[in-house]
């Protein structure tokens, strides 16, 4: 794997620690909405990489024929998909927009959508557990973050973060295999 992805990902950390670092996510008068949708289009830009990284290992691993890891990708990648949709929902319910633009999408993401040059399976089982595993670190963060200030955002993170793990634990079982 190339040691861009750790570059990005160490941008991509600094700036969401910038932007939660301004304070709590609340002021005197309440909810710092601007803020909260800001990092909740985050994780929307971090889902949507998710599914097109995933999206492409799956035709990857049907093309040579392995089915068990193709339909494990197409799962998560579903998942990853509802995970975006959730989440632009609340941003919604605090009255924001969610960012699907594509040009910003990879900028804002947790994690990047490089694929690896090796298409081998193995190969594309490390790439999404290393970037599950930033997820991971960075959602616990912002859960973390939100704390009691908005409950139903830091809700919706621990639920994204939970599918987050099982899907680290499953990587790590199919790596076994593989």
């Amino acid at each position: 794997m190339s040691d861009s992805l750790a570059l990005d990902v160490d941008r991509i950390s600094k700036e969401a620690l910038r932007t939660m670092a301004a304070g709590p996510a609340t002021s005197g008068s309440g909810l710092d909405t601007e803020r909260v949708v800001s990092v909740l289009n985050d994780v929307v830009a971090t889902e949507v990489v998710a599914w097109l990284r995933y999206t492409r290992h799956a035709i990857t691993a049907r093309r040579i024929d392995r089915p068990e890891v193709s339909e494990r990708f197409d799962l998560r990648a579903e998942q990853a998909m509802r995970h975006a949709e959730d989440t632009a929902g609340r941003i919604a319910a605090l009255g924001g927009h969610a960012n699907f633009d594509p040009e910003m999408l990879a900028q804002r993401a947790h994690t990047d959508y490089s694929v690896a040059d090796d298409p081998a399976i193995r190969a594309m089982v490390e790439q999404n557990l290393q970037a599950s595993g930033i997820v991971v670190d960075a959602y616990r963060e912002i859960a973390r973050w939100l704390g009691d200030r908005d409950p139903d955002s830091r809700r919706l993170v621990e639920s994204v973060l939970a599918d987050e793990r099982d899907n680290a634990r499953a990587l790590t079982e199919l790596l076994r295999l593989v």
